[in-house]
């Protein structure tokens, strides 16, 4: 079990399964994207220079940009519960992504802050409704808003007619109050247990009607349950009772296992390809070493193999 579960949750869903991104971002920020759309991820470690001069590595849980009718850049982050820190990282983020795509004319440089929201897996009366970030410069005061969605805040009924499947690994967390009594009564567990059942019927349909995949039906249930052993650890009852309706583990199946092997070998051909075309136009080693770091989002140390 890993120290950042849900994290690590919320960033396979969008690695492996980015378009169920595009109805979360509709909702929070009232688009009205197709789904169609093509999503850029960025990096998401970033090196933020501090005061002593040193520069420290930070993670974002998501900066990608959506090229629709216009490229508009996203940045997320999930938080199991609020955190006063949570705003300066934000901005430290935003800032440095801002930076990254940062273009110079003449004696102006002109940077473009992401659309920046944040999902909360728990919340309370006291959770805003939206964080604001404000900046006094020589120039004026500049603001803008930190978008909160609160995951507890959607049924079951909300979320498969809004397509916010994204949510359903973190459904648990609206339940996470009563585990104690689910653990002791039967009765009351099968409540849960029925609730869970409507999830994977619900899965199923949409299987069926060919608005998701088998991979993503697959994914959903596995980061489910991933989200399931870790915030009900001291509750086996319960654990055992989702288990039962949702099914097992699931996502070293087949096609996952085809489609990895297959994307890595072709990304290790593309590389390959691309410095030997690159070798014959008599392009510099160096020049080489910086062109296949920045296409292929490659370290130094992972460039140097190739070459």
């Amino acid at each position: 079990m890993t120290s950042t579960p849900y994290d690590d949750v919320f960033r396979t869903l969008l690695n492996d399964c980015s378009s169920l991104i595009i109805p979360v971002i509709n909702e929070v920020f009232g688009k009205h994207y197709s789904g169609t759309e093509k999503i850029i991820f960025s990096p998401n470690e970033h090196f933020i220079n501090q005061q002593d001069g040193m520069g420290k590595e930070r993670i974002t849980d998501t900066s990608f940009k959506i090229l629709g009718d216009e490229c508009k850049k996203y940045h997320w982050e999930c938080q199991s519960s609020t955190d006063n820190s949570m705003l300066v990282r934000f901005f430290e983020y935003d800032t440095q992504i801002a930076l990254d795509d940062g273009e110079v004319k003449g004696s102006v440089l002109t940077v473009t802050f992401p659309h920046s929201a944040v999902l909360y897996l728990r919340c309370t009366e006291s959770t805003p409704d939206k964080l604001k970030i404000k900046m006094i410069t020589p120039g004026g005061t500049a603001t803008y808003d930190i978008h909160v969605m609160k995951s507890q805040h959607y049924t079951l009924e909300e979320i498969f007619r809004k397509k916010l499947l994204f949510l359903i690994p973190f459904y648990i967390f609206s339940h996470e109050g009563r585990f104690e009594e689910y653990e002791r009564d039967k009765m009351e567990l099968e409540v849960l247990m029925s609730e869970y059942n409507q999830i994977k019927v619900g899965l199923e349909e949409l299987l069926d009607s060919g608005v998701i995949s088998e991979y993503m039906k697959c994914t959903i249930i596995d980061m489910s349950n991933k989200v399931l052993e870790h915030i009900a650890h001291k509750y086996e009852t319960v654990r055992k009772g989702v288990k039962s309706v949702m099914g097992g583990k699931v996502l070293e199946y087949e096609a996952k296992t085809i489609r990895e092997e297959g994307r890595e070998e072709g990304r290790e051909e593309g590389i390959r390809g691309t410095v030997s075309v690159l070798k014959e136009l008599g392009v510099p080693m160096q020049t080489i070493m910086v062109k296949i770091q920045e296409r292929y989002n490659l370290t130094p140390e992972s460039c140097k193999k190739y070459l």
